[in-house]
């Protein structure tokens, strides 16, 4: 079950599993970053192809799902060093409600997975009462 963080701005992408009790499950690096008008989050997903790839939302949560399968066994090698990793992989990031949902966009390139989480506009708190 997700535990759905604060609506606290400070703790905006915070990856949702961090500082918990969850074992460490493999993962990939993500860079997060912020122009004007969006934040961009790219990941590195090298040696896996777009359709092995799932983005979704859930609750305020943007989950990228990835998959490396190992292609093939070959018993006749002796190895030496084996540093890839192989299976599921899976970032949970907190996204609040300053990211306008129904227009992020998102492409794949070299190994790259770039989203665009466009701001939301700030939603105006402040109502004119007329006196009678």
């Amino acid at each position: 079950m997700l535990v759905q963080l604060a609506k606290d701005p400070l703790r905006l992408f915070d990856d949702i599993w961090s500082g918990s009790q969850m074992p460490a499950a493999p993962a990939f690096k993500v860079d997060i970053s912020e122009s004007a008008e969006a934040f961009h989050l790219d990941a590195e997903l090298p040696g896996i192809e777009k359709e092995k790839i799932a983005l979704n939302i859930e609750d305020d949560v943007l989950t990228i799902k990835a998959e490396r399968k190992k292609e093939s066994v070959e018993n006749d090698k002796n190895y030496h060093r084996v540093e890839r990793s192989y299976g599921s992989f899976s970032r949970s990031f907190n996204l609040g409600e300053i990211i306008d949902q129904e227009n992020i966009g998102a492409d794949f390139q070299n190994g790259v997975l770039h989203v665009t989480l466009p701001k939301a506009q700030p939603v105006r708190r402040t109502k004119e009462i007329t006196i009678s």
